[in-house]
């Protein structure tokens, strides 16, 4: 008899495996054992209860902070030009890349308070743990908030209206909170759905803070995920400012 051990933070996986466990596989072999054995023997690590709140806190996390940060920036430059204060920018000697900086980093700081009171409120009353470093928890958050602002700056500069960033916005969360592992496992989505989890910067994060927080991974364990967002956020900004730049000329 074989044993698994099994990452149960995703109580669906480790379900799923659980279920197999009993499945009289003997039978299928042709042969009729006297006594129904399970097939295998189950060791599961960081979520040995399988309770669901310590699968949903984390992911909630990426969740909220994907709604709320990327729906901030999306109305941010479209905001400026319905109240008539784009001329004035135009006339500063702010370049845009200032500019653009300066949209993301009054968000950054409610990004941070959203996570302190998700996971504290999470570890309060669901007695989810938070079991990796602070400080590592702080990069992959601040990663992710970057991102995510960057994301949002990169649709203000596509929309028209605030009604029409708002709309776009949706099409882009949707997509996160389907694909990223938050509702269903990433390895049973199709391929193609698959390579386009991977664009999206909530299946980084996801991945990312629920290693932090439930297995205590560390930076080089998260390198992947994190050199991801760090770069996603890079080539947003510039992006997004050099939109900023075209639509001024």
């Amino acid at each position: 008899m074989g044993q698994w051990l099994v990452d149960a933070s995703d109580t669906m996986v480790a379900s799923a495996i659980k279920s197999l466990r009993v499945m009289p596989l003997e039978e299928v072999r042709g042969v009729r054992p006297a006594q129904q054995q399970p097939s295998f023997e189950m060791v599961l690590y960081f979520n040995p209860e399988q309770r669901t709140a310590v699968n949903i806190v984390p992911g909630l996390l990426a969740v909220i902070l994907t709604m709320t940060m990327i729906l901030f920036t999306a109305v941010a430059i479209v905001r400026e030009r319905e109240q008539g204060n784009m001329e004035y920018l135009i006339t500063t000697p702010v370049r845009p890349l200032e500019l653009m900086l300066g949209k993301i980093l009054p968000y950054i700081m409610v990004g941070l308070l959203q996570m302190t009171i998700i996971l504290s409120l999470g570890h309060w009353i669901f007695a989810v743990p938070v079991n990796g470093g602070l400080l590592t928890l702080l990069i992959v958050v601040l990663l992710f908030i970057f991102a995510s602002l960057t994301l949002g700056l990169l649709i203000s500069t596509a929309a028209q209206t605030q009604l029409q960033a708002m709309q776009m916005t949706v099409f882009i969360l949707l997509p996160s909170i389907l694909l990223s592992g938050f509702m269903f496992p990433y390895e049973a989505m199709p391929q193609v759905a698959q390579w386009l989890a991977e664009v999206l910067p909530a299946t980084h994060f996801m991945r990312a803070i629920r290693g932090v927080v439930l297995r205590s991974a560390e930076l080089p364990d998260l390198a992947g995920d994190l050199f991801w967002l760090a770069g996603f956020s890079g080539l947003g900004l510039v992006a997004a400012s050099w939109r900023f730049r075209k639509r001024l000329d």
